[in-house]
């Protein structure tokens, strides 16, 4: 028996209403960690001072205000936003391998990045986002379509397997056109991941796409509870499972390419977040869907304060972090999944 079926316990309200509460909390504390910490030493009145009394003459207060501040705020959305999709990902599929970074969907939108860069060097973050956006499609796109020629149809491990390959497939193209058109020194900051280069702007387009995409979530998280329980077993309940399908999918594909349009591939997140916090609190997405939001942003906001710390100045990829954690955690469940081939 697989990790996902043996994880499909009751749900369990009370431990959930804990997960998230205690989890934003943590959240809050570790965002001021996120702004405490970094390159240039702050203390926590500079901090204050910056937040009632800014002086846009000192030094410290534009650090804070300019930099910290929206670079931990954009951590917590896109941590958010990735296990989110994730969690989406499983549920619809029903596999416990299904996340953003596996399934193409990150790599078909840092394709579509390289491409914008290409053919406009000067492109915007709104229309970056858009690339973004097809990018995340057509990486998704081709995963499933690659997965669906075996004629014993799509197993979890077919789907991870076609995702690698599509992956690869899509890193190289878009190294060869970052090579070919010199845009190289740019794509770099996609393939390593990170929130180090986020300004105001970049929030200011993120937050409401991610947002809404979680309240969409949240709305579709019912039906996502029945469908995870298998498709005739839906469709019994009067669910129109393909609406809900392509529904959900829309969802994945904005908050996706909306996290890779502002922080490049940062993997794994979609991918370890969905089988905690089912773990945790069920398989009730009504829960799932909050919780996994809270515990994503909580991961990336301190994965990217850890990448501060170990070797300051100088940082580390907040991708290889993330990854340091999602890894092992991959090896495991494809060994578990790989029973099923």
């Amino acid at each position: 028996m697989s990790l996902y079926k043996k994880n499909k316990q009751k749900s369990r309200p009370l431990i959930a209403s804990f997960v998230i509460i205690g989890g934003f909390i943590i959240l809050l504390l570790s965002l001021g960690l996120s702004t405490l910490y970094g390159a240039a030493k702050v203390d926590l009145p500079t901090i204050w001072k910056s937040l009632i009394q800014y002086n846009p003459n000192e030094t410290a207060h534009q650090i804070i205000r300019n930099l910290r501040i929206p670079r931990g705020l954009a951590a917590a959305l896109i941590g958010a936003a990735l296990a989110v999709s994730g969690a989406i990902m499983q549920g619809m599929t029903r596999n416990a391998l299904a996340s953003p970074s596996i399934m193409g969907v990150t790599a078909g939108a840092s394709f579509m990045i390289a491409v914008a860069m290409a053919i406009t060097p000067q492109v915007s973050s709104f229309s970056m986002m858009i690339w973004a956006f097809a990018g995340a499609g057509l990486g998704a796109g081709i995963v499933f379509g690659v997965g669906s020629i075996s004629k014993s149809g799509l197993t979890p491990v077919k789907l991870a397997l076609a995702g690698t390959a599509v992956t690869s497939m899509l890193s190289a193209l878009s190294s060869g056109i970052a090579i070919h058109f010199n845009i190289a020194k740019d794509m770099s900051f996609w393939y390593a991941g990170g929130v180090a280069s986020v300004q105001w702007t970049h929030v200011q387009l993120l937050a409401p796409i991610v947002l809404i995409g979680l309240v969409v979530a949240l709305l579709l998280s019912k039906s996502i509870t029945v469908l995870n329980l298998g498709d005739d077993v839906s469709k019994g309940l009067g669910q129109q499972t393909f609406v809900l399908k392509v529904t959900a999918t829309i969802v994945v594909l904005f908050l996706t390419g909306a996290a890779v349009a502002v922080a490049g591939t940062i993997g794994f997140i979609g991918l370890v977040i969905p089988h905690i916090t089912r773990f945790l609190v069920g398989v009730n997405y009504q829960w799932i869907i909050p919780a996994a939001a809270i515990l994503g942003a909580l991961l990336l906001v301190l994965a990217d304060t850890a990448s501060r710390m170990i070797n300051p100045p100088f940082e580390t990829p907040v991708g290889t972090m993330t990854a340091l954690v999602g890894v092992p955690i991959f090896l495991y469940l494809a060994r578990r999944e790989g029973r099923g081939i």
